[in-house]
C-alpha cells in the first residue's frame, strides 16, 4: 500500500476524490459479508463469490481495490486473506464497526451528495434532502433505529470502550445515562462499581433494547430503564453520564440539556461527558472528521477544549476537568 505523503500532489488528490468509491466498495463488502467469509483463513475470491451469491470477477476486483487500502492481503497463489483492519468489517468482530459502516452509506451517504448547500445556507444537508431533522426522520423507521442503535454500539466497543474505563464514580450512588441508548455505556463502567445503581435514559423506542443488553452483562437488577425526552426534566440522581450526545446538538440546544441536567441533579450534582476535544493545528483527528459528519447531518458540532469550557460556564457548570484517554475521546468533567 503507497502512502499518499509519497504521492504526486495530483494523485495524491485523485485518491481522496475517489473517496466515495471506496466508501462504496466498503459497504458492499460488509453488506455482503466477505470480511466474515475471509474470518476464518485465505480464499480464493470465486469461492466466497459462490457462497454468498455474487459475481465471481466482480467480487475479485472489489477484493483487489480494498487490498491496496489494506482491508486485504493478497497472496501469490490468488487467494485473499483478511487484515485486522478489515476484521472491523465483520459481524462479531472485538472492534467491529460493521454496523457504523452500513448506517453511514444507507442513512448519511445521499445527503451528503447536498454539503454544498449547507455550505452556502448552513441547512444541514440531511435536513435539505430528507425534508426534515435527520432523528425525526430516523425515528419513524424501526428498522434504521436498530441499525444506528448498533452503530453506536459499534462506536462504545471501539473507540468509546478506552473512555468510558477512564470513568470514575468514587463517591456516587446512582447514574443516569443520559441518551443511553442500549445501555452500552453502564454495561461498561457498572461493573466496576458494584455499588453504584444506574438508569438509562432515552427515549421510550430507544431504551426498549436496553434489557437485554444489561442482562448479558449481568447488571440488568442494578439499572432501571426511563424512557422520555432529554429535552424534557430528567431523573434525579447524584450523577449524569452523557456519551457522544452534546455534539450531536447545537449550543443552544447542548445548553438546555445540561441545564436539564443540573436542575434534576441539583448543586454538587457530578456531570461526565464523553466527547471528542478538536485539538489545535492542522494535524489528522478523528473530531474533524466526525466534525464534518456533525455539519452534514445534524445542528452538532465537535468543540475545541475552550468552546467545552465556555458551553459549561454558561449552562452553570464549574470546576470543569478535561481529561484525555488512549481513544479519540475525551472524559470532561464538571460539577453543577
Amino acid at each position: 500500500m503507497t502512502e499518499m505523503t509519497e504521492q504526486p500532489p495530483a494523485v495524491a488528490m485523485m485518491t481522496m476524490l475517489a473517496g466515495f468509491q471506496i466508501s462504496q466498495a466498503l459497504y458492499a463488502a460488509a453488506l455482503l459479508g466477505i470480511p466474515d467469509q475471509l474470518a476464518d483463513g485465505p480464499e480464493f475470491p470465486e469461492a466466497v463469490a459462490e457462497r454468498i451469491g455474487a459475481h465471481a470477477p466482480s467480487v475479485r476486483r472489489l477484493v483487489r481495490n480494498l487490498a491496496s487500502f489494506g482491508v486485504f492481503t493478497e497472496h501469490t497463489d490468488g487467494t485473499f486473506a483478511l487484515t485486522p483492519l478489515g476484521a472491523t468489517l465483520t459481524t462479531d468482530g472485538s472492534e467491529s464497526v460493521r454496523d457504523l459502516a452500513l448506517t453511514w452509506m444507507e442513512t448519511h451517504y445521499e445527503p451528503f451528495g447536498a454539503l454544498v448547500h449547507t455550505i452556502r445556507t448552513g441547512e444541514p444537508a440531511a435536513d435539505f434532502y430528507y425534508g426534515e431533522p435527520f432523528f425525526d426522520w430516523l425515528t419513524a423507521r424501526p428498522d434504521d433505529v436498530a441499525r444506528f442503535s448498533g452503530a453506536m454500539r459499534n462506536l462504545t466497543d471501539s473507540i468509546k470502550q478506552q473512555a468510558l474505563l477512564a470513568v470514575r464514580l468514587d463517591g456516587v450512588t446512582q447514574v443516569v445515562d443520559v441518551g443511553g441508548a442500549d445501555g452500552a455505556g453502564l454495561a461498561a463502567i457498572l461493573p466496576r462499581s458494584p455499588d453504584v445503581t444506574g438508569i438509562v435514559f432515552d427515549l421510550p423506542h430507544v431504551v426498549a433494547t436496553a434489557p437485554e443488553l444489561l442482562a448479558k452483562h449481568g447488571i440488568a437488577d442494578r439499572v432501571t430503564c426511563v424512557g422520555g425526552d432529554f429535552f424534557e426534566p430528567l431523573p434525579e440522581s447524584d450523577a449524569y453520564l452523557l456519551s457522544f450526545v452534546l455534539h450531536d446538538w447545537s449550543d443552544a440546544l447542548s445548553t438546555q440539556i445540561l441545564r436539564n441536567v443540573a436542575t434534576a441533579g441539583g448543586p454538587g450534582a457530578r456531570l461526565i461527558l464523553i466527547e471528542m476535544v478538536v485539538p489545535p493545528g492542522d494535524s489528522p483527528h478523528l473530531s474533524k472528521t466526525i466534525d464534518l459528519t456533525m455539519l452534514g447531518m445534524l445542528t452538532g458540532r465537535e468543540r475545541n477544549e475552550p468552546e467545552w469550557r465556555e458551553l459549561l460556564r454558561g449552562a452553570g457548570f464549574r470546576d470543569v476537568v478535561v481529561r484525555s484517554t488512549p481513544s479519540p475521546l475525551s472524559v470532561i468533567e464538571a460539577r453543577c
